[in-house]
């Protein structure tokens, strides 16, 4: 897919984006390589994933429940991360076979085949940030917040905060994961029972596994999984915002190693949306190689670290409540007023400081 033109930014989910015709050459030579055709990466990460996991458990005795659980937690959230990866088509083509990698509930809290149908409704990126067709936002239409209680307004705000985005955004998570299971068994809506009835049973073997080695029901939720679950807010914390072009919508993190090895490099995310079946070790190499451009597209949407946002935003909550481009009352959606932008040849963004106020 060719894409000179940046203002025709409208494709379907899990289309690439091209920032011209010699990156998507770049691309297409790098891919014929050994390493990348084999995905030798990946199925390396998938060894070590799961083989590190399930020492811990095993070895809990000899480890100790501290530095247990901090591997446990640490392969936890790296799991998120490699499933995150079996969605977009990795190791293998074959949608089936990466499921498998995928299933096992090793972070607790979420049947696979679900995060998978969300996140890729995720990806329609002309809905980035829309609070009623984008399910991993954090905008809410002004006719949502006007009726939502004073209680719930203040836990928004208070999890708008890095601090509390880390302590409280797991919970609101399994809030809204526990809601849509009882929806699903409520509305009889079967390929999600099914998916939910799949998760529990492999979990309940799981835990029980788990139990018969020391580690108690109680201690793999709270003392594991949940924090596992809030170290993922880290990367999430601001990873979109709501701007009139959707390509400014999502965030370049330059992030030191450690973090993007647990991420899987995608605090680029820019680069990530526009090239979702792009592997995890070919983002941030396609993004050195074209930096001076992405910085540029993402309307300078890039941040120095993770270390930038907590000193920013360790108790000061981000600007995120009312969606500034989505009027609730008249329905008027953002795709909608970004192309009478365009039509006018007007594509302002907005910079992290601006959405901060």
């Amino acid at each position: 897919m060719s894409t000179a033109d940046a203002k025709s930014d409208y494709r379907p989910a899990g289309a690439a984006y091209y920032l011209s015709r010699q990156q998507r050459a770049r691309i297409k030579q790098l891919s014929r390589s050994w390493v990348w055709r084999l995905e030798l990466p990946t199925w390396a990460l998938i060894s070590v994933i799961y083989t590190g996991w399930f020492a811990c458990v095993i070895y809990w005795q000899q480890l100790g429940s501290v530095i247990g659980s901090v591997f446990l937690i640490l392969f936890s959230t790296w799991y998120m991360s490699l499933q995150h990866e079996l969605i977009h088509g990795h190791p293998t083509r074959w949608r089936r076979v990466n499921q498998l990698f995928g299933t096992l509930p090793l972070a607790v809290w979420y049947p696979y085949g679900l995060y998978r149908d969300s996140h890729i409704q995720h990806h329609r990126d002309e809905d980035l940030t829309h609070p009623e067709k984008d399910p991993e936002g954090y905008y809410y239409t002004a006719e949502q917040w006007r009726y939502f209680p004073s209680v719930f307004k203040s836990i928004v705000r208070i999890s708008n905060t890095f601090i509390g985005r880390l302590v409280l955004g797991p919970a609101l998570d399994i809030i809204d994961t526990i809601r849509s299971a009882t929806r699903a068994f409520i509305t009889g809506d079967r390929p999600a029972i099914i998916m939910w009835l799949i998760h529990l049973g492999l979990l309940s073997l799981l835990l029980h596994w788990m139990s018969s080695h020391g580690i108690s029901t109680i201690f793999a939720i709270l003392v594991i999984a949940y924090p596992a679950l809030s170290l993922t807010k880290v990367r999430s914390f601001f990873e979109h915002r709501a701007a009139q072009d959707s390509a400014a919508r999502s965030t370049l993190n330059e992030a030191a190693w450690p973090w993007r090895l647990l991420f899987l490099n995608l605090n680029y995310h820019l680069v990530h949306h526009d090239l979702p079946a792009l592997p995890w070790y070919g983002l941030r190499q396609i993004y050195l190689e074209n930096r001076v451009q992405y910085q540029h597209r993402s309307g300078y949407f890039v941040v120095n670290g993770y270390t930038q946002w907590f000193e920013a935003f360790a108790f000061t909550a981000l600007a995120i409540e009312i969606h500034p481009f989505y009027d609730s009352e008249n329905k008027t959606s953002i795709s909608k007023r970004q192309h009478d932008k365009i039509d006018s040849g007007d594509s302002p963004t907005q910079t992290p400081s601006q959405i901060a106020r």
